[in-house]
């Protein structure tokens, strides 16, 4: 693998700030993001067509394997200059943290998460903004019948957000959690200027100052509409964090708001951007590592290892 290029995974949620993360992570002229790449998928295909119960598993060893999948990166993204700071973005990459270290062992994994009852509230309100569409996020009439049934086939565990879901908490509670950054949609759209600067520290990457929160360029509307749901992957200009109603019925929202196991940072060697009323609550045996005093009250880094400011 060139040792030019600098490896990086952004995962998470649907509706959780990927795009937006690397919206603002694309002003860094040396750094490459953008939304989902097909490389995930690529790494899954080959790891099938050469694991057991293929023709030719048994012929291709282990080292064949790593080189094919660092082949993969390397053609996909021949074309970036030499020195960049690549971010692949695929759900996937949070259920494939054993491979992911294996193969970049400085590599971070990145992963953007949000409440799920408000995920389930943002993709809801996305269906109902254009009604005469039939999304492909559904597979028959019986999954968009009602929003019952969209949201209960949405947090089907092979599914858009149930898939996700579980695939962060694997990662969360993994031997590689030490690999892996979760963040928190509410407090990047609240409070950008503040989140990204740990996002640098743990990447370890000099700050750039050229960030502009106010002035974001990313849309991908022949994407979206191939998926038949406008505005998945649109980012507005300003970052902001809106609050309104949810359109879910209250019971539905009731039964995903407490889903966010990110909140059990005892648990887990993964580090959290969090907030001190969100760590008042965490063990006692914890000890995160405030960035008050560099970066004002809101918000800081827990991490169950020391991370230098």
């Amino acid at each position: 693998m060139p040792q030019d290029h600098t490896f990086h995974f952004i995962s998470g949620m649907p509706r959780s700030g990927s795009t937006l993360l690397s919206a603002i992570l694309r002003q860094n002229p040396r750094f490459r993001a953008g939304m989902t790449s097909p490389v995930g998928n690529f790494v899954t295909s080959l790891l099938e067509q050469v694991g057991a119960g293929s023709e030719f598993g048994p012929v291709v060893t282990t080292a064949q394997r790593q080189r094919l999948l660092h082949g993969l990166f390397n053609s996909y993204y021949a074309d970036e200059p030499a020195g960049s700071v690549i971010f692949d973005t695929n759900r996937l990459w949070s259920a494939k943290m054993p491979a992911v270290v294996d193969l970049f062992p400085q590599a971070k994994v990145i992963a953007c998460v949000r409440n799920v009852a408000w995920v389930m509230d943002s993709l809801e309100r996305l269906y109902r903004a254009d009604p005469y569409e039939q999304t492909r996020l559904f597979r028959d009439f019986g999954e968009r019948a009602t929003v019952y049934t969209r949201v209960e086939a949405l947090a089907n565990r092979n599914r858009m957000v149930g898939f996700a879901w579980t695939a962060i908490k694997e990662a969360f509670y993994s031997e590689q959690a030490g690999s892996l950054l979760v963040v928190d949609y509410e407090l990047l759209a609240a409070a950008p200027a503040k989140v990204l600067p740990l996002v640098y520290q743990f990447i370890g990457q000099p700050w750039f100052e050229g960030h502009d929160f106010d002035n974001l360029v990313y849309d991908a509307p022949e994407f979206d509409e191939a998926l038949g749901i406008k505005g998945l992957h649109k980012v507005r200009p300003k970052v902001s964090l809106d609050h309104r109603p949810t359109v879910l019925p209250p019971d539905l929202f009731a039964q995903y708001q407490d889903m966010s196991f990110w909140l059990d940072m005892g648990n887990s060697r993964a580090s959290v951007i969090t907030t001190k009323r969100t760590l008042a609550s965490t063990a006692p045996t914890v000890a995160p590592v405030s960035v008050e005093s560099a970066l004002g009250s809101l918000p800081f880094f827990k991490a169950s290892k020391d991370i230098s400011l």
